[in-house]
């Protein structure tokens, strides 16, 4: 490796050899040293050279014309020597202070002129080997517990130790040693070892070594990587706590219980419960798997203080929550139908506990008491009861109440298709459903025939038959008990699709024959007034024949249908006298009247 020098000359600057009696100017390129030092031949020059850190190895070499270089003055450990054999052996001499150097060369010659230069190399990276067992704090002497080296440095590099950034002295406390190694290329590898007297706070401390060497222009600096050391210390605390899980423990949790103390190394710790030891891992780990409330109370963690002699403890307490099963009162799940029901229900717990009530997935009651007035089968059926830890939901639990109603039968719907029309040869469908305790037996009075079929719920029984119809009927169905009875009636009314088809048929006629007429009347065929009537005078008079006599005022509209019963007349008539024109719809209205109809051929004449 190459010296990085820091190089003054000696001469005029260009090195020709000065004349008698001309200055000799000396020029360093160091900072903090002087630029110029003028002599004459024959008078003495000194170079002075200033540092911030005094090196602890200082070397001057002078570089003749020729490009000779040797190495004239060699400062080590306080020794100043001159070498032997130089034209400079009996002429300099070098004396120094804290912070500088000062070369002197006596009886200058003109053959003195050259450069004169003092080298400096920067060492390696330092590197730190650490202790691997620890320290105690109890020894009485400082132990070594850091190596530091770094190597191939030049002037000789210096190692300084640190804890937590402040550099540590000797002392009582500390110690340092020191090596020193020249190595045959003129380099310097510089080793320290850290001897220290530990404290329980060195546990937390960080140490490093510093090497700060001499380089030109500059006194550089290199730091190791930090490290921290092993320190033991007795243990005089011991901490218990629940490490898992972190809020409100339940049955059925797995718990972790963490026991540790103060002391490096971990002492031997033991665990107990309810004075009976815990079986827990080399760490202090207690686990207990599907926890009850028997795994409640005070858990200590003990540890034996070898050197003193004295037992330590801590303790931690573990309560275990839980909800007991929920019990009904009364038991009892049969009842009377109009009776009043209070039942009630509790569960006990270690923590304050919410009942409510549902039915068929309504929540029916909030509080314990489930109180039913004047029941009816309609409320019958399964209650439940569900008791929750509001702190800790999964704490939960629940039973049923079947509510069982005992009572005479009851019809469901008894008015419903009560009264029933459809047209004759059709089949209907009749359903009774009834309900009561215990259930009852449906049975069915009818006539024609019929197919019957029945389905039989938890609560009620539902029966149905398939009738035909032809003809008007009524049929009922009984729901009996050994409790009482109940019945429910069918009225089924058979159409007549043929007579329906005749009125319609007439209706029709009728309202032709109104077109015809009122066709005529626009014609001017047809006269209205008391001279202008005409007689439609039949050949022969039947029983059955028809006199229509169609009038209207001034206030409203008259047709007056008339059948005619009696002895034959042989010039029976029908006179149609129209007054005003009369519409289809009146035609209609008339006939709809509730009056019995009478059916006639008319012949019609001039």
């Amino acid at each position: 490796m190459n010296p990085t020098p820091c190089v003054a000359g000696l001469g005029s600057g260009s090195l020709r050899p000065p004349r008698s009696g001309q200055a000799i100017s000396v020029t360093c390129a160091k900072v903090e040293m002087e630029r110029r030092v003028e002599v004459s031949i024959g008078e003495t020059a000194t170079i002075s050279c200033f540092f911030n850190i005094l090196p602890a190895v200082m070397e001057w070499f002078m570089t003749r014309k020729a490009g000779h270089r040797e190495r004239i003055y060699r400062i080590e450990s306080h020794r100043s020597v001159a070498e032997l054999g130089t034209d400079f052996t009996d002429r300099i001499s070098v004396r120094h202070t804290n912070r500088s150097v000062i070369l002197t060369i006596n009886n200058v010659k003109l053959t003195d002129e050259g450069e004169f230069a003092f080298p400096a190399v920067p060492p390696e990276f330092p590197i730190t080997e650490t202790i691997t067992v620890g320290v105690h704090v109890n020894q009485q002497k400082p132990s070594k517990i850091a190596t530091c080296e770094t190597r191939n440095g030049y002037p000789e590099p210096n190692i300084t130790w640190y804890r937590n950034n402040t550099p540590l002295r000797r002392s009582d406390q500390v110690m340092i040693v020191p090596l020193v190694i020249l190595e045959s290329s003129g380099l310097y590898t510089v080793q320290s070892e850290l001897h220290l007297r530990v404290a329980k706070e060195d546990k937390d401390a960080t140490f490093y070594c510093e090497v700060s060497f001499f380089l030109p222009k500059a006194t550089k600096m290199i730091e190791s990587k930090p490290f921290s050391i092993p320190v033991s210390y007795p243990t005089t605390k011991i901490e218990v706590w629940k490490e898992y899980p972190e809020g409100l423990v339940k049955e059925g949790d797995t718990v972790k219980i963490r026991c540790r103390g103060d002391g490096q190394p971990q002492p031997i710790l033991t665990i107990t419960h309810m004075d009976e030891e815990v079986r827990s891992d080399e760490m202090g780990l207690l686990v207990l798997e599907n926890v009850n409330r028997t795994n409640s109370g005070i858990y200590v963690c003990r540890s034996l203080d070898w050197e003193a002699g004295e037992e330590i403890e801590g303790n931690t307490s573990l309560e275990v929550h839980y909800l007991n099963s929920t019990v009904l009162d009364p038991t009892d799940h049969e009842f009377i139908l109009g009776q009043d029901v209070e039942i009630f229900c509790s569960a006990s717990s270690s923590l304050e506990t919410t009942i409510k009530w549902f039915k068929d997935g309504k929540n029916v009651s909030n509080e314990n008491r489930l109180y039913l007035a004047d029941i009816t089968y309609d409320m019958a059926g399964e209650y439940i009861c569900e008791v929750t830890v509001p702190l800790l939901p999964e704490l939960q639990t629940s039973t049923s109440f079947p509510l069982i109603i005992h009572g005479p039968p009851q019809m469901i719907d008894p008015d419903a298709d009560a009264v029933l029309e459809t047209k004759v040869g059709t089949s209907v469908n009749l359903t009774c459903e009834a309900q009561g305790m215990p259930l009852p037996t449906i049975t069915w009075s009818v006539t024609g025939t019929r197919t019957r079929y029945e389905v039989v719920d938890e609560n009620l029984v539902r029966s149905s038959v398939n009738i035909r119809v032809t003809s008007d009927l009524t049929a009922s169905c009984n729901a009996t008990n050994d409790r009482g009875m109940d019945a429910k009636s069918f009225s089924i009314k058979a159409k007549n699709g043929v007579i329906i088809a005749v009125i319609i048929i007439c209706i029709l006629l009728l309202a032709i024959l109104g077109s015809v007429l009122y066709f005529l009347y626009k014609k001017g065929k047809l006269a209205c007034g008391r001279s202008a009537k005409k007689d439609i005078t039949k050949e022969k008079g039947h029983k059955d024949d028809i006199v229509t006599e169609m009038k209207t005022d001034k206030t409203e509209e008259t047709v007056l249908l008339q059948g005619v019963n009696g002895d034959k007349q042989p010039n029976d008539k029908i006179q149609l006298c129209f007054y005003n024109p009369i519409s289809l719809e009146e035609v209609r209205k008339t006939l709809q009247a509730p009056k019995p109809i009478a059916t006639t051929a008319l012949n019609i004449g001039d």
